[in-house]
């Protein structure tokens, strides 16, 4: 009784793989001042090919869940491993910015897509009877604090031995985690004779779920939901003002400031620490309160701030610590309530494929935002209108939440129709 149920230790293997898949994702982040100056590259063209790898990040997630119901999980996160290794170690020997697009844009898009936060919640589900909300606060910590969490360390790895070295470490950190996959992930509980963590005898008698819908038809689905459009329209603003904004522009942004690219990672890095706090909080606050009002507090909050960042950054010192420390504790937050609306909405066996596709509008968000953040810069020389922009739309999505009560309920009693899979 006292023994260490697998299931944590696939949740463990499970936060490696999302922590350093997401911080391979978001090394362009700290290479984009380093390639303007050894090839000329615009900001706006490195902005692009971000912009490309954010959206397959965020396309490939309900295709990414669907697949690992049909082959597995650990099959799938093997590909996607190896996938990354291979092109991160390629861009050592990129000398075009046509390399750069395709190696950082489409392939490590592709393969952190696979991974993405999607893999969280196929896990929870799987794995966890009791204790779901929690797991998957940190597993979702796991995904948005490896973006940040070893940025200071590659920014010192590139002013001591240049960017290709930390490209190369980067490369090696993702074959050490396929190892570990390799070594210690399973698909299922029953593989091991196992029931989920917290199973009980009163949970045998549950009707048995149905099949879960394709990618495609859980979408057609979706798209005549109330529920679906405030929840992606909100985590469409979530990842417009995280990974597109914040993860990927506040070192340049900072740099514009005279702000060290190392002091400004270490920001990143500070705001990835709290995040793990603030989501794992999160997820224990979705298990016991109502998740319309805890995305109000989350959204509006993070306006907010975005609001004050400009003036934050023009007077630099202990007043971006403080920054990094709230936008931290709120950096994806977000996840916890919108997955527990989701399976309120769509039904425990869509919650993966559905979630994949509103996955996929908050990584819409986040390329249009570095894409539109980056453009502004080169042709305006100011990120002050994107942070003030953004700022003003989180704070209107906050609202959202506390007229939203009837479209997030009808749909939860909405008849599944005959497009499920036999």
């Amino acid at each position: 009784m006292t023994r260490l149920h697998y299931a944590w230790v696939i949740a463990g293997v499970t936060f490696c793989v999302l922590l350093v898949t997401a911080a391979v994702r978001a090394t362009p982040g700290v290479l984009m001042v380093p390639l303007e100056q050894e090839f000329g590259w615009s900001t706006a063209a490195i902005s692009g090919a971000i912009a490309i790898n954010i959206a397959l990040f965020g396309l490939i997630g309900p295709f990414a869940a669907s697949l690992m119901n049909r082959w597995g999980v650990r099959r799938l996160v093997l590909c996607a491993l190896a996938l990354l290794t291979v092109s991160v170690a390629l861009t050592t020997q990129m000398k075009a910015q046509w390399q750069f697009t395709l190696l950082w844009g489409f392939c490590v898009g592709a393969g952190t897509g696979i991974t993405a936060m999607v893999l969280a919640v196929v896990v929870a589900n799987r794995w966890f009877e009791s204790r779901r909300g929690l797991v998957l606060g940190l597993l979702s910590a796991a995904n948005a604090t490896g973006q940040l969490l070893f940025l200071p360390v590659l920014a010192r790895f590139i002013q001591a031995s240049g960017w290709r070295s930390a490209a190369l470490a980067v490369a090696g950190i993702a074959a050490l985690v396929f190892v570990l996959v390799f070594l210690l992930m399973k698909d299922q509980p029953e593989e091991l004779g196992l029931k989920p963590f917290g199973w009980q005898a009163a949970c045998e008698g549950r009707t048995v779920a149905a099949k879960a819908l394709e990618p495609l038809p859980a979408l057609r689905l979706a798209l005549r939901s109330p529920a679906f459009w405030v929840l992606g329209g909100s985590f469409f603003m979530c990842g417009a003002s995280t990974n597109g904004l914040v993860g990927t522009h506040l070192i340049p942004a900072c740099h514009d400031f005279g702000i060290s690219e190392v002091r400004a990672a270490g920001l990143l890095a500070m705001m990835g620490i709290f995040d793990i706090v603030g989501t794992t909080a999160s997820g224990w606050l979705t298990d016991r309160f109502s998740s319309r009002y805890l995305l109000f507090a989350y959204y509006s909050l993070r306006g907010l701030s975005l609001l004050f960042l400009p003036h934050t950054l023009a007077s630099g010192g202990a007043n971006l610590n403080w920054f990094a420390v709230f936008y931290g504790l709120d950096w994806i937050a977000t996840v916890p309530p919108t997955v527990r609306l989701t399976a309120n909405a769509f039904g425990r066996e869509n919650t993966g494929v559905v979630y994949g596709w509103i996955g996929a509008a908050h990584q819409l968000g986040a390329s249009l935002a570095a894409l539109v953040a980056g453009t502004l810069r080169t042709v305006m020389g100011d990120y002050r209108p994107s942070f003030w922009s953004i700022g003003v739309l989180c704070f209107l999505t906050g609202f959202v939440f506390l007229f939203c009560r009837e479209a997030l309920e009808q749909s939860a009693t909405m008849p599944v129709p005959e497009m499920v899979s036999a």
